[in-house]
């Protein structure tokens, strides 16, 4: 039977040989391809016994049957290279993909087999070099997506501010013309304020500086928005300075202009004149005759005469409207200056009212400070108050607390877990101590038992007792018809934390997480230790050995 003309679909590739880098091992010539010089990949073997890959000999004999450049090298003269003359080599094939490889992209630390290589780890490793599309630099594999969001030169940017795309090189330009681009108020401090609200912001801020109304007449002031009335009250004759500057120069190119349009008139008449004088000569030389009823002269000349008359009362009127204009500012001249002296005085006046303004705010002030001493050294003296109305001295403590059911719930509902009861000591310079008592149990008591324990506190004679806490503590939950009490005791462990010399204002506590199961408290025998939703606790510390 024939062979098919074609590779087997098996060996089909669109690569060449494997690159000598990725061999954990030294290899044998024998598995090199004799046309890439790399390892055979999917080998093929030829009728003269050389090996190509699949890729390599699919370009052989791509044009037709070829010579076997191997046999050429070696002087040997065989058979054209052709499908009928080749057959995969699936023996070479195997002991190729079993050969140990290794990644030899740079940073990569991946070992295996060639055919765990292939099929895994070519073309996917992370620390494979590849191109960028924009920028076309040369980048690892995964640091693209990094690159392209935060390094390449010609990457697309959404503005964070109104969303529009533009390039990355564009940024400072968008930047310059965002609507959406977040302005900061040098006045009041106000920040990330959108360009298209600034103006109006700027227009209402106090703080803003704004040029003054009269910059149009050359006042170079820029104040504060707030400050802008006060600034054209004081300014307010200087500003009547420059704005009758401005007039003046106003009135001399108003009194140019009209002096050019009254001189433009008066030149018709004049050259109408001229004509005039010409025809009176021709009639008087007997050249022309006029008949002294219809001549040209008696018709032309009243109305030339009237139009001169109508511009020079004109100008008349302009003249005198000036000198009313003229007054007009002389008075509003000596308004400004009444207005000034008036100004001068206010703001005397003010300058003396805030300085009073100060030096009350200022008592006041030091007032409040001390309100607020006097308020804190009353806080710590009614604590230490309430501290002394409520210890005991003699290692002995009960602690009465009411309003059991509401606290229970605030408990159950995790407002108010825990409880402190007040502080009590051993003796008056003894160890300081108190109580914690969790109404819906803590840890392995959570929602079944009452947990209660003890805690030893910072106090001021701590540096005179004898550490670690070294003493039987004994807890009760009294009987309130004084049959049979709950009771449960400890020795301190002086390897815990909980009883050494406190650093903090208290240690970690310590003691029955199953002190009393609720149960006790919430059925009908409960009564006699939960009456009038009042519950009773002892703690009787043993004193022996202080």
């Amino acid at each position: 039977m024939a062979r098919s003309s074609s590779l087997p679909s098996s060996l089909d590739s669109t690569l060449p040989g494997f690159s000598l880098t990725i061999l954990g091992a030294e290899l044998e010539q024998k598995y090199l391809c004799r046309q890439c010089k790399l390892i055979l990949r999917r080998p093929y073997q030829a009728g003269c016994g050389h090996r190509f890959c699949a890729f390599c000999f699919k370009q052989i004999i791509s044009s037709g049957p070829q010579h076997c450049l191997a046999c050429a090298d070696e002087g040997v003269v065989e058979d054209l290279l052709d499908t009928n003359s080749a057959f995969p080599d699936n023996a070479a094939r195997r002991e190729i993909e079993n050969l140990p490889a290794v990644c030899s992209n740079p940073g990569c630390v991946w070992k295996g087999s060639i055919r765990e290589y292939e099929a895994s780890h070519e073309g996917q490793c992370e620390f494979q070099r590849i191109e960028c599309d924009a920028c076309k630099q040369m980048i690892r594999s995964c640091d693209k997506e990094r690159h392209m969001e935060r390094e390449c030169p010609e990457r697309s940017l959404n503005c964070r501010y109104c969303k529009t795309i533009f390039n990355f090189k564009d940024i400072k330009a968008h930047d310059e013309i965002c609507l959406k681009y977040p302005m900061h108020c040098e006045g009041c401090g106000k920040k990330k304020i959108p360009r298209e609200k600034f103006y109006d912001h700027a227009k209402s801020c106090g703080k803003y500086k704004s040029p003054c109304h009269f910059k149009g007449v050359g006042c170079p002031v820029i104040v504060e928005n707030e400050k802008l009335a006060e600034h054209e009250i004081q300014g307010n004759r200087e500003h009547m300075r420059l704005l009758l500057a401005a007039v003046e120069s106003l009135k001399f190119l108003n009194e140019e202009k009209m002096v050019s349009n009254l001189l433009a008139p008066r030149s018709k008449p004049r050259g109408l004149d001229f004509c005039v004088q010409n025809l009176d000569e021709c009639l008087i030389g007997g050249s022309l005759y006029c008949d002294p009823d219809e001549g040209f002269a008696s018709n032309i000349l009243p109305s030339v005469d009237k139009q001169y008359h109508r511009h020079q009362r004109r100008y008349d009127d302009l003249a005198q409207k000036l000198a009313t204009f003229e007054n007009i500012v002389c008075v509003l001249n000596r308004e400004v200056e009444k207005n000034s002296l008036t100004l001068e005085a206010y703001s005397r006046q003010r300058g003396l009212d805030q300085e009073k303004i100060d030096y009350l705010t200022s008592k006041v002030r030091q007032m409040e400070r001390s309100v607020s001493l006097k308020d804190l050294a009353i806080a710590e003296m009614e604590q230490k108050l309430q501290e002394h109305e409520h210890s005991t001295h003699d290692g002995v403590f009960i602690w009465k607390i009411n309003d059991f059911s509401r606290k229970r719930q605030e408990a159950v509902a995790g407002r108010m877990p825990a409880i402190f009861s007040p502080v009590f000591y051993t003796s008056k310079y003894g160890y300081r101590m108190c109580l914690r008592l969790y109404l819906n149990g803590d840890g392995t008591g959570r929602g079944t038992h009452l947990s209660l324990f003890f805690v030893v506190m910072k106090g001021k004679w701590d540096a005179l007792l004898k550490w670690p806490f070294n003493q039987k503590v004994t807890l009760m939950l009294l009987d309130q018809n004084n049959r049979e009490h709950i009771i449960d005791a400890f020795r301190p462990d002086i390897t815990s934390s909980s009883f050494q010399r406190p650093n903090s204002e208290m240690n970690i506590a310590s003691g029955c997480p199953l002190f009393c199961p609720l149960h006790k408290l919430d059925c009908k025998s409960a009564s006699a230790y939960l009456q009038e939703d009042t519950i009773f606790i002892k703690a009787i510390v043993d004193l022996t050995g202080l």
